[in-house]
């Protein structure tokens, strides 16, 4: 089974997507720029399944097979770009959005590339770069009792990293992938974050993405 590698993993989002890639089989490095904090978060993570979580460096990270971004989006580019020569020539998935908290919602902000995925491929010229996980409720993702069976969208330039992110996904409990194309519909996908968190606020709850008309 491949190891994969979260940077910033120890937010409530990147806990949560290790704990369920772990619970399938994945021996995960939960990264951090502070590595035993990272070591310290993930000794107290209730890890099921086959796979593992250990916490370590951003650097330790990056070696792994597969790598998930999950870094603050103002620090993304600059993580990433870092870990250029690590990162080449391996699917890294983008999880990130870049949002704005505004009294009692959540305001897309829009990068120079029209995405945060888009700025993490251009950092990354030689690594295959993939969107997913960003419309996923970080407490019922943590929570492997919370009953959450979710669609993730997925989307990249490259066909082969894109499809074996949706095998990832489609492993992953609760959740279901859901290929909705190329690059060019990063920006729609990451700002639909900014209404789902926003509805969550008002509605005081942990709503989340379902595709009715698809078959799974």
């Amino acid at each position: 089974m491949e190891s994969v590698g979260i940077l910033g993993g120890t937010g409530p989002a990147g806990r949560g997507v290790a704990l369920r890639m772990a619970s399938c089989g994945f021996d995960v490095v939960l990264g951090s720029r502070d590595a035993d904090r990272a070591s310290a978060v993930a000794a107290d993570m209730s890890v099921r399944g086959q796979g593992s979580v250990r916490g370590d460096s951003n650097e330790a990270a990056a070696q792994c097979d597969l790598v998930v971004v999950a870094t603050p989006f103002d620090s993304a580019v600059a993580t990433v770009s870092a870990l250029r020569s690590s990162l080449a020539n391996k699917i890294v998935v983008s999880m990130v959005n870049a949002l704005v908290r505004e009294n009692r919602e959540v305001l897309p902000l829009y990068p120079s590339r029209g995405s945060m995925a888009a700025q993490i491929a251009h950092a990354l010229p030689e690594s295959r770069v993939v969107g997913a996980f960003h419309h996923l409720p970080a407490a019922m993702m943590e929570d492997l009792d919370s009953g959450l069976e979710a669609d993730v969208v997925i989307f990249s330039d490259d066909d082969t990293a894109r499809a074996r992110v949706g095998e990832i996904v489609d492993m992953m409990p609760g959740l279901h992938a859901v290929i909705a194309g190329s690059m060019s519909l990063a920006s729609a996908i990451e700002a639909f974050t900014a209404v789902c968190i926003s509805i969550n606020i008002r509605h005081k709850a942990h709503s989340y993405v379902r595709l009715a008309g698809l078959h799974h």
